[in-house]
Formats: C-alpha cells, sequence, structure tokens
C-alpha cells in the first residue's frame, strides 16, 4: 500500500531547482535507497517530503491514511548535536513529542515503547548515560531509538553512517534491516552504492537524469551497468 506519492516534484533553494521532473513513490515495508552525487539533492528531497522545505513545482500526497507524523527522522549529526548535554532517555523519548501537542507529560505507553524500542538497539544499558559522553555509533543508535519513538510506519535517515567507522557502520546497517524486517518503511540516504544494489527493494538515483524503480530494475539498467564497475560487479547476489 503506498505512503507518498511524488508527482512531477522539482525541488531546490531560491527558485532554483536541483532536481525536476521527479516522479516516484513509497510503499508500506519499502527499504528505499536515495543515491547520487553532493549537491545532486538528496537532502533537499527528505526535507522537501518533511516539510522543511518548499516544493518548488510538483506535488507531495500521503495517501491511504499516512501523514507527516507518521514518520521519524533522523538528520545528519552536527558538531552542536553531538555535544548535546542531556540523557539518552530524555533524548530518545524526545521523539514523541511531534505528538504530545500541548500534553506537558509522556505517557506510561509512550515511556513503555520507549523502553522496548531501547532494548531492541542493544542499548537499554546506556539510558541514564549523558548523550554527549557515548561514542559516534553509540549516538547514531540513540538518535535512531528517537526516530523509532517518532513512528512504528517511516523512518527517513539522512546517511546514518557518514561518521561511523566500519564496525559500527556494520552494526548500523543491521539494526535498519531488522527495522525494516519488522514493517517500518526505511528511505535512506547513502554514499554506499554497493549497499544500495545489494540491500535495498528500490533505488531513487538523482543526478543529470534520474532513476526510480526496484533495485533489480536499478542494476540491469544503464545506470546500474555505469556505475556497477565501481564495485567490481558485487552487487549480484
Amino acid at each position: 500500500m503506498q505512503q507518498i506519492k511524488c508527482k512531477n516534484l522539482a525541488i531546490g533553494y531560491s527558485g532554483r531547482p536541483s532536481v525536476e521532473n521527479l516522479n516516484f513513490s513509497i510503499s508500506d515495508g519499502d527499504y528505499l535507497c536515495i543515491v547520487g552525487s553532493n549537491g545532486a539533492g538528496k537532502t533537499t528531497l527528505i526535507k522537501t517530503i518533511l516539510g522543511l522545505t518548499s516544493a518548488l513545482k510538483g506535488s507531495i500526497s500521503f495517501v491511504n491514511g499516512f501523514g507527516k507524523t507518521d514518520i521519524g527522522y533522523l538528520p545528519q549529526q552536527t558538531v552542536v548535536q553531538k555535544d548535546f548535554p542531556a540523557t539518552v532517555w530524555e533524548v530518545v523519548l524526545s521523539g514523541f513529542q511531534n505528538r504530545m501537542k500541548l500534553r506537558p507529560f509522556y505517557t506510561r505507553a509512550e515511556k513503555q515503547r520507549a523502553k522496548k524500542v531501547l532494548y531492541s538497539l542493544g542499548i537499554a544499558e546506556l539510558e541514564k548515560k549523558c548523550y554527549r559522553e557515548l561514542s559516534g555509533g553509540q549516538q547514531q543508535r540513540v538518535l535512531l531509538a528517537r526516530a523509532l519513538c517518532a513512528t512504528k510506519k517511516m523512518i527517513l535517515l539522512d546517511e546514518p553512517v557518514s561518521s561511523l567507522d566500519a564496525e559500527s557502520s556494520a552494526e548500523m546497517y543491521r539494526l535498519i534491516k531488522q527495522i525494516n524486517k519488522e514493517g517500518v518503511t526505511v528511505v535512506m540516504i547513502t554514499h554506499d552504492l554497493e549497499f544500495a544494489m545489494t540491500k535495498a527493494s528500490h533505488i531513487l538515483f538523482l543526478g543529470d537524469e534520474t532513476f526510480f524503480g526496484t533495485r533489480n530494475e536499478f542494476n540491469k539498467s544503464d545506470f546500474g551497468e555505469q556505475h556497477g564497475h565501481f564495485i567490481g560487479g558485487c552487487h549480484h547476489e
């Protein structure tokens, strides 16, 4: 079942489009990887979907009862965010704030949900730790937990492993795949083309030309032929 439909979309800043005539959809349970060169508009697209910036042309439709409040977001971290002076518990609980409106306190159900998410991501023992004292990999898992507290339907991830070492990256990928298998739609910006060409259900390529389709369709397309040799053909399962 479709959740988001983008039709004839143009995105960019100050009236200058970085991508035009973009058409794609996101459905329940998809694992969509958004790939492309720096400046191609990947982060702008995510921010446009979230309503943080406006589309220049075209439309983004939320369908079948799906809405913006059904999205959890894990943005790229800034230096200020990495030094955030709060406990892990406080950071994770803040994921519920988009649903609280004027309610001043977290409910028992929300606290139970936060406990469950912390446990599922293997960071329950960090609950009382200060966020800024954690390793980069631990911080990303905390932010992933926060995103999961915001939604049970879809998470948007902007290069979630860009600042992590190989071991932490592998663990992050494993957790994201686990979340997707449990029924959460995943939309992830990544520079890891090998990962996209082997693990994603769908690929959206942004550049001078755009492509949207399944992983297999991408691998068989001119885009896959053009870019696959950079990873030695190891995209074939």
